[in-house]
């Protein structure tokens, strides 16, 4: 009688080819890119458990790092946000992303703290809405596309931290979620402005994993102080940025790789009584003037005329 021959397995596991050997497995994916994602995912990660040879006890310091890092995220903080911004991936991937020409506005990471809506508010509303003490500040922009245009109607979301380093979801008890936050809407010459104070830098939240990682590192966890914004209008690509205080502490250092050079402004100090009065402000005060440059993704400005241009 003769034996048949059993079939090898294709995924058999071989050390060698362990990358081609699980990656095999996602040939029947019927989204092309999720396919890509996870060939190259398992790619990466079998190469580079090769070249560290990562032990048992390592993986398993790493699975429970990761398992803490998800516990740690709430409605109000995103703990793998953080380990992203710590680890240079936010920043990375907001600048593949950010392709266009030298005139455009660059983009920076998000944060973790953009968890909440920002309240509609009119132009000149004052964000400090919980009285916080700090030094009184003027910040006036206008949105346009690469061509000059002005941007109408755009949005306008902007949130910063206070005098101290917090941000309202922080201490919601004492500061109330909403404030130095707000959305704004530009005018028909594409402007913006509002009346704030100027935030302090301060360190990321050091209470969780990623806390853990940088002290086990000997990194220190502060950012340079910044003013974050996301503009975005119909036909146009969203931009997330900052405005960092030129002479902040950490300015060079930032925990999360988060500055660049074009985004750093003179929050110049205005001593004008008159100019004060007109804004609102005691008099002297804080002024930074923030140009907001958008890339249209329309192939024909006329298809969005009235919409956002």
């Amino acid at each position: 009688m003769s034996v048949e021959k059993t079939a090898v397995p294709a995924l058999l596991f071989e050390e060698a080819r362990s990358a081609e050997i699980v990656g095999s497995s996602f040939a029947a994916t019927p989204e092309p890119r999720l396919q890509v994602l996870l060939t190259k995912l398992v790619e990466h990660l079998h190469a580079y458990v090769k070249d560290v040879r990562l032990t048992p006890d390592e993986w398993e310091h790493a699975i429970q790092f990761l398992t803490a890092t998800g516990q740690k995220c709430t409605d109000v903080r995103q703990e793998f946000i953080l380990l992203s911004d710590t680890l240079g991936i936010s920043m990375l991937v907001e600048s593949l992303a950010g392709e266009g020409g030298p005139e455009l506005t660059e983009a920076t990471v998000e944060g973790p703290f953009h968890m909440v809506t920002s309240p509609d508010r009119e132009h000149g509303a004052d964000l400090n809405v919980a009285g916080e003490p700090g030094e009184p500040l003027l910040v006036t922009g206008r949105v346009t596309d690469e061509t000059g245009n002005p941007v109408v109607g755009a949005k306008v979301d902007v949130w910063h931290a206070n005098a101290d380093g917090f941000y309202d979801v922080q201490k919601p008890d004492e500061m109330g979620v909403g404030d130095l936050r707000a959305m704004f809407t530009t005018d028909s010459d594409g402007r913006f402005w509002f009346r704030s104070i100027v935030p302090a830098p301060y360190p990321i939240p050091t209470d969780g994993p990623v806390g853990s990682m940088l002290r086990a590192t000997g990194r220190h966890e502060f950012r340079p102080a910044h003013v974050h914004f996301q503009v975005g209008a119909a036909g146009l690509r969203t931009l997330t940025t900052h405005i960092f205080v030129a002479g902040s502490p950490h300015i060079t250092s930032d925990a999360v790789f988060g500055v660049k050079e074009s985004l750093i402004f003179d929050f110049a100090t205005i001593d004008d009584a008159a100019r004060a009065a007109e804004v609102g402000l005691p008099n002297p005060f804080r002024h930074v003037d923030f140009p907001v440059v958008l890339h249209r993704e329309d192939a024909t400005r006329d298809a969005t005329e009235g919409a956002g241009g």
